[in-house]
């Protein structure tokens, strides 16, 4: 499981730019991974070092990421979204020794150069992409070292972070693998048996590669020899436009995405042929229920759902058929053993709801955070590690997320779980994204709040609230009703899907004086 292993067939595919085509093929991949690890080590990098990589979605990220990969390195993808101060942060707490920037990033590259003494002053070496002035072009500085491998070659892993939606993000530090650097690193093997991964494979990624699951099942791709479709910007359309185009047998979404093509008109979703696709797989945010059930009335049986996070302490799974029988689950344990605990960390027996713990998992610690890392681990038992979500277990081992433990609304003693109202609302044909949380309340603690983001934002307005107020009334109970309901034109989405709930809670709770 190797890119190296597929030059049999030097031109077949590794990577195309769904918008583009610009293609790079096994061979190329190889000559110039080769040539990036021979500059790295010029550079003075040397196994179980850090290098730091700001790139947008192009082909560069993958030649980049497999020459730190043969390096031995400890690679850090950082959001091309970030501010410089925030990019700057990862940079240095990552103790990256080189950074690779593109012209892309736009003014954070900019200023990360300009101002290197002072944001990033520890960096020895800093690349650029696409004419990034004032640095050495990596594209360049590559060509002149030979297209075979280094000598001393030892396998890498990536080192990513949080997205930071309780504090500063956190570096997820696992070790590095040992052996030959074509050897099997984390989660890789599993996910190429879970979805019969092989040369034949044509993977469809909508999301950043910077985030941990386009990236892990991108470069799985490339370990079996199959083609990955990179989606310069995730559209509704496009990822339709692109499965007919490419033939595309395996994707990954996030639940957002689901939402966005379900209210495409009927007419468009039935324009595209979808037939070549196998396998749909979607996690990072729970699902609701009447969502997934409208996507698999769409595509058929073919959308398979894990969870799990970067951390690796454990993970789930569940096929189609499974999750018809069980509506709503994330599927049982894949890797290590799922405990539901209480309060205090106790054990909870099937059918009740609290924290989530698995045991068996790999380790990891958050770098320079041991009371974060102390935080995730279980009080009382050794090796048990949580994601700060709540869920349940039913009688067949099958897990259920509730939500957050941080976003639970606690109202005059009642716990409220903001998922649950958020699943409800979507599925008003008038709301095109939603967040729910609480705010102060003098007389309760706290009390819900909506957030609605409009289909069509001139219908925000009292009448639209009140509609929605009805139509959450006819579905839940009193306690569970937002108590108020706001409108904004965009919600705070990452571009992997993932809401910037805190910031805009923290927003919220500031107004109030709280």
């Amino acid at each position: 499981m190797y890119p190296r292993n597929h030059l049999d067939r030097p031109g077949h595919a590794a990577a195309i730019m769904a918008g583009s085509g610009e293609c790079l093929s096994y061979g190329e991949l190889e000559a110039r991974a080769n040539r990036g690890a021979h500059l790295l080590r010029d550079r003075g990098l040397t196994r179980g070092d850090a290098v730091a990589l700001m790139i947008e979605n192009r082909p560069e990220f993958f030649t980049a990421y497999w020459a730190a990969q043969r390096a031995g390195l400890f690679i850090t993808p950082i959001s091309t979204r970030l501010t410089p101060d925030e990019a700057a942060y990862i940079v240095n707490d990552s103790a990256a020794k080189a950074l690779l920037l593109s012209a892309g990033v736009g003014v954070t590259a900019e200023r990360l150069v300009a101002e290197r003494d002072a944001l990033i002053p520890d960096v020895d070496t800093v690349f650029g992409l696409s004419g990034l002035a004032g640095v050495p072009d990596w594209e360049e500085s590559c060509a002149e070292w030979p297209e075979t491998p280094i000598a001393d070659e030892s396998p890498g892993f990536h080192m990513v972070y949080s997205s930071g939606t309780t504090g500063r993000p956190k570096g997820v530090r696992i070790a590095l693998p040992e052996g030959p650097v074509d050897g099997d690193p984390p989660f890789a093997p599993m996910v190429a048996a879970a979805y019969g991964l092989s040369t034949d494979t044509v993977y469809l990624s909508p999301a950043p590669l910077y985030h941990t699951a386009p990236l892990m099942y991108s470069t799985t791709v490339q370990r079996t020899g199959g083609t990955v479709i990179v989606m310069e910007k995730f559209d509704a359309e496009a990822w339709l436009a692109a499965v007919e185009k490419y033939r595309v047998t395996f994707s990954q979404l996030v639940p957002t995405m689901f939402v966005r093509l379900l209210k495409l008109p009927e007419a468009v979703r039935k324009r595209y042929d979808l037939s070549s696709l196998k396998q749909v797989v979607h996690a990072a945010a729970p699902c609701p229920v009447p969502v997934k059930q409208q996507m698999l009335d769409w595509l058929g049986p073919i959308i398979y759902e894990y969870y799990g996070g970067s951390e690796g302490g454990g993970s789930t799974f569940i096929t189609p058929e499974e999750w018809l029988a069980h509506p709503g689950s994330v599927g049982r344990t894949r890797t290590g053993q799922i405990h539901i605990c209480d309060e205090d960390g106790n054990e909870l027996p099937p059918g009740k709801t609290g924290a989530i713990y698995f045991s068996g998992g790999n380790r990891f610690e958050y770098l320079n955070d041991p009371e974060k890392t102390q935080a995730a681990r279980h009080a009382s038992h050794e090796g048990w590690s949580t994601l700060g979500d709540i869920g349940r277990i039913d009688a067949e081992g099958y897990l259920y997320l509730t939500d957050r433990k941080s976003f639970m609304i606690i109202s005059g003693g009642v716990n409220i779980y903001p998922q649950e109202i958020e699943n409800m609302l979507i599925l008003h044909p008038k709301v095109s994204d939603v967040a729910v949380f609480g705010v102060p309340n003098p007389d309760f603690g706290e009390e819900v709040k909506a957030v609605i983001q409009p289909e069509n934002w001139s219908e925000a307005g009292e009448a639209l609230a009140a509609e929605l107020d009805t139509f959450c009334r006819e579905r839940l109970s009193s306690v569970k009703c937002p108590r108020s309901i706001d409108f904004m034109e965009q919600l705070p989405r990452h571009d992997t899907g993932k809401l910037y709930k805190k910031k805009l809670r923290d927003d919220y709770w500031a107004r109030a004086g709280a």
